[in-house]
């Protein structure tokens, strides 16, 4: 068989787009290899392999190695000429993103669904960064705020918030009034800390109301990455229960992670069978629940003004530095 005819049969079976190659790339190789060995059975058992077909028809016995590579060269260029995702923000300029759902999660929470400008681009926030998000408030002025994301840089085409609507917040009630379609502006990535794998052994977190979602942003990437070793030790305080942000997947960790991720709730107004804390963040609370200070260890802290002046006396009692402190 000559060159080119052997060619023309394992053109047939490489498929012409990437994403066929993704979706079953073992059946796209061995569909080239079958190509290339019944050419090569049918091209021995025929004259056309002897030298009366002349110098530039004839096939060596490595031919079938040689037309493979042809054949799969193109196709890991275009498997991976364009692995890395288009990003979304703009560290200095706000941009439009269209709302695509609302879901109720609860009496006072939302779940925001905000569709990027293309299907396969991803907001580019890093872990432990947050996001500022501008709009008009009902008399036309100008309301931004900071807000972290739940999602990362695994979810493409979009990016989700979960928010918390309080009856005074600007923001909150500028982002409750939206219906699907209505805009809002986003720049970013913002924030000073900056995590790193394996940076620290162990984590603690003290989060409040709202201030919950970089915790789950940085914890959620830490027990998505499986060379990631940190501990994670989480204390939530909230008024209510009903006020628990994101409980579905913190117990989920918890049971999933048992060795990794450990979280405890503290409520303001528990129940009458609750079986967390009770009333506000204590020293006790710290050391039962937090890692002990040292080098190894960051502890984090985001909630409203009064409970983050609180947390930090409490820390600089218990024997954390500065170091061993960041406030989002």
């Amino acid at each position: 068989m000559a060159l080119t005819d052997l060619i023309h049969e394992v053109s047939k079976v490489v498929p012409t787009s990437v994403k066929e190659i993704l979706s079953d790339p073992s059946g796209v190789f061995s569909s080239i290899l079958k190509s290339v060995n019944m050419s090569s059975a049918s091209g021995s058992a025929n004259s056309a392999w002897s030298s009366q077909e002349g110098h530039d028809s004839a096939i060596p016995g490595c031919a079938p190695v040689i037309i493979a590579l042809v054949a799969i060269i193109p196709i890991l260029y275009l498997l991976f000429r364009d692995t890395k995702a288009k990003v979304f923000l703009k560290p200095t300029e706000f941009q439009d993103l269209p709302l695509e759902y609302k879901e109720v999660v609860s009496h006072n929470v939302r779940r925001f669904r905000f569709r990027l400008p293309d299907e396969k681009m991803v907001v580019g926030l890093p872990t432990g960064s947050h996001i500022t998000i501008a709009a008009k408030d009902v008399d036309g002025k100008d309301v931004m705020r900071p807000y972290t994301p739940v999602t990362d840089d695994t979810s493409k085409g979009y990016v989700d918030f979960v928010i918390k609507v309080y009856p005074t917040g600007k923001m909150s009630q500028c982002m409750e009034r939206l219906d699907s379609g209505d805009t809002l502006k986003f720049k970013g990535p913002r924030g000073r800390f900056k995590y790193q794998p394996n940076m620290k052994k162990a984590i603690g977190m003290i989060a409040g109301g709202s201030g919950i979602t970089p915790m789950y942003q940085v914890a959620q990437a830490i027990l998505r990455d499986p060379h990631d070793f940190t501990k994670v030790f989480l204390i939530y305080a909230n008024v209510s229960e009903d006020d628990i942000l994101l409980r579905k997947e913190f117990d989920a960790w918890a049971q999933d992670h048992g060795k990794r991720f450990k979280v405890y709730y503290v409520l303001e107004k528990p129940p009458p069978d609750w079986k967390g804390g009770v009333g506000y963040i204590s020293k006790e609370m710290v050391h039962e629940h937090l890692p002990l200070p040292n080098e190894d260890v960051i502890t984090l802290r985001c909630g409203p003004l009064p409970m983050n002046k609180a947390v930090e006396g409490i820390l600089d009692a218990s024997g954390f530095t500065k170091d061993m402190q960041f406030e989002f």
